[in-house]
């Protein structure tokens, strides 16, 4: 049993890995397709917000398909339809197919965040200690790869469009040999799949509050993936290896602070960690972009991902123990809340950006980690970690 639990645990973490692979894989190739098609500021945030509606409905959608089938089911089919749609996003011929297949992106990518999470309280609640953050440490690891992977192969001349290829091969088979160790989904009552029918049914109460501060933190994560690349290229005019470094610095402190998070929590309590959390990334964000020297910047966005490193995790965590909601539900219902600040957040810097300034825009998102921070205690006042 011990065994089959390690097993499950190394499989969730793949799952996750691979989450962040493809996240990581498309961020740094934002310039890429933005130079593919000829494209301005404000029609690279249209194709963003294709794939934050598709992330969105697919959200929406996920607490039923995980309630019916359960969650590793459901793993398989949206991690394999992520990883193949992100292979395609700079293969495909015109800009408008790009969108489509962006917009398949972010169904399929939501589905699947959804259902590795709600796995990953399966396995939580199995070993009986915390382990959530731990799990997204490997979503930052897979971010951290794909962002060292891409600058890499820039300097060795590898094409952006060979790179997202390669990343899909190699996604479709860590998917692939995971499944299989999961934990088996559980038997579905007749009761349990009505309940699962609900969409914003459980959009509530607490559930509201602690996806509002999943869209705060999720605005923030979602700007490094897409802009903190494109500010290093266009406001500083770093060279493409140099610019995805600002991804993969921001990974770096990500993932240490998420293997960090369970025992940081166990000592301060989400609603502490939460609060030094917010005040770090936004202090780090600004002087991220207020800084003209590149290497200024990349500490920035570094410290930024240490803030920003638990918010999410803490938040499913607490969503997943909402009193009188299953677990899948609590996550499903806060991860849908935190899919608008995806599908809000970029296109919103990109339009705000074309009015003013990159640097101002992402600017702007400190006053979402700063609202982070006030509501921190209220949001997490109910939760007892386990």
């Amino acid at each position: 049993m011990a065994h089959a639990l390690r097993s499950a645990r190394w499989a969730t973490n793949g799952h996750f890995f691979v989450n962040g692979l493809s996240f990581a894989s498309w961020g740094v190739n934002v310039p890429a397709f933005m130079s593919r098609h000829q494209l301005s500021e404000g029609s690279v945030s249209i194709a963003m917000l294709a794939a934050g509606i598709g992330a969105l409905l697919g959200v929406l959608r996920a607490g039923t398909l995980i309630g019916r089938i359960g969650a590793r089911a459901t793993c398989a089919g949206a991690g394999l339809l992520t990883v193949t749609s992100l292979g395609l996003i700079l293969w495909v011929p015109s800009y408008e197919s790009g969108v489509a297949v962006l917009f398949v992106f972010g169904l399929a990518n939501s589905i699947y965040d959804v259902a590795m999470n709600a796995h990953a309280v399966e396995v939580e609640s199995a070993y009986q200690r915390p382990i959530m953050s731990s799990c997204h440490g490997f979503f930052s690891v897979g971010g951290l790869v794909g962002a060292f992977a891409g600058s890499l192969l820039a300097t060795a001349g590898v094409l952006p469009a060979t790179h997202m290829l390669m990343v899909a091969i190699c996604g479709v088979a860590l998917a692939l040999s995971a499944i299989p160790f999961m934990l088996p989904d559980p038997v579905q009552t007749a009761a349990q799949a009505r309940e699962s029918g609900g969409g914003l049914s459980h959009l509530r109460g607490v559930v509201l509050l602690l996806g509002l501060m999943a869209a705060f933190g999720l605005i923030g994560e979602g700007a490094m993936y897409d802009w903190s690349v494109l500010h290093m290229r266009e406001s500083l005019g770093s060279s493409q290896p140099v610019a995805a470094l600002a991804y993969a610095a921001f990974s770096v402190t990500m993932a240490l602070g998420r293997f960090g998070g369970d025992y940081i929590r166990a000592r301060l309590g989400a609603a502490d960690l939460l609060r030094w959390s917010g005040l770090l990334a936004a202090i780090s964000l600004l002087l991220a972009v207020a800084s003209t020297h590149a290497m200024v910047a990349l500490m920035g966005f570094a410290l930024v991902g240490l803030g920003v490193a638990n918010m999410v995790p803490v938040l499913f965590s607490c969503a997943s123990r909402v009193p009188g909601i299953s677990a899948a539900h609590g996550i499903a219902g806060v991860a849908s809340i935190g899919y608008l600040g995806f599908l809000a957040g970029p296109p919103f810097i990109g339009m705000l950006a074309q009015q003013t300034s990159l640097p101002l825009a992402l600017g702007v998102l400190s006053l979402f980690f700063a609202a982070q921070t006030v509501l921190a205690r209220r949001a997490t006042s109910f939760d007892h970690p386990n």
